[in-house]
């Protein structure tokens, strides 16, 4: 599991302390999403795990059951600290699209999404330093405009889709393709802020409250 050192706070004799917030996550857009209501990991730590789909698991449990054991991965070898974790899906219908690794796979993405609506879930959980685990899901609706062959080449050709759920990123060039979205948009980005900003000023107050004073 891999830590950023950077990320690793020090007390005020400069000795490393233990983290008080760990971000199980290494997606810049959740970091940037945090920083947006004032909040700082203390500590970067990812969970590599097996994200492939289970037998007939329906998107809304998909994203719950990898947000759930990617918390509960890291809460393992960091106790005693609060753990988020979240894991965004983007969906048509009851099929799960892919993360698109390559051109070919963001292509079929893109020519199932054009002038379609679809769903973008993300399930989201919280382990407590006491060890116990909140969990839930935010779900957005999405509508594309029919894409052309030069939209689709364009988008293509910048890169933006790269390692992004249903081959898109909403924030990017991306948006310009969303004629319609309803719900979170945070939520499309990857971090529905409203149900992760309640969690943490409730159960990470004190910091909370620092950071936003601090702004």
């Amino acid at each position: 599991m891999a830590e950023s050192p950077e990320n690793r706070p020090a007390d005020v004799a400069g000795f490393p302390r233990p983290p008080r917030f760990v971000l199980a996550s290494a997606s810049p857009r959740r970091r940037d999403l945090l920083a947006q209501i004032g909040i700082t990991p203390d500590l970067i730590a990812p969970a590599d795990l097996d994200e492939t789909p289970l037998k007939d698991e329906r998107p809304k449990a998909h994203a719950e059951r990898l947000a759930r054991e990617k918390a509960a991965f890291v809460a393992a070898a960091h106790a005693g600290t609060l753990v988020l974790a979240a894991d965004t899906v983007v969906a048509c219908g009851r099929r799960i699209l892919p993360k698109a690794e390559d051109e070919t796979t963001a292509r079929q993405c893109l020519d199932l999404l054009s002038g379609r609506r679809h769903r973008v879930i993300t399930g989201i959980s919280l382990v407590l330093p006491d060890g116990r685990q909140l969990s839930k899901s935010v779900s957005s609706n999405v509508t594309f405009k029919a894409l052309s062959a030069h939209d689709v080449a364009r988008y293509i050709k910048c890169g933006e889709w790269h390692g992004k759920a249903g081959g898109y990123a909403v924030q990017g060039l991306g948006a310009t393709f969303v004629r319609y979205l309803a719900g979170s948009y945070s939520n499309v980005v990857g971090l529905p802020l409203f149900e992760v900003g309640g969690w943490l000023e409730t159960h990470y107050r004190d910091q909370f409250n620092r950071d936003q004073a601090a702004e």
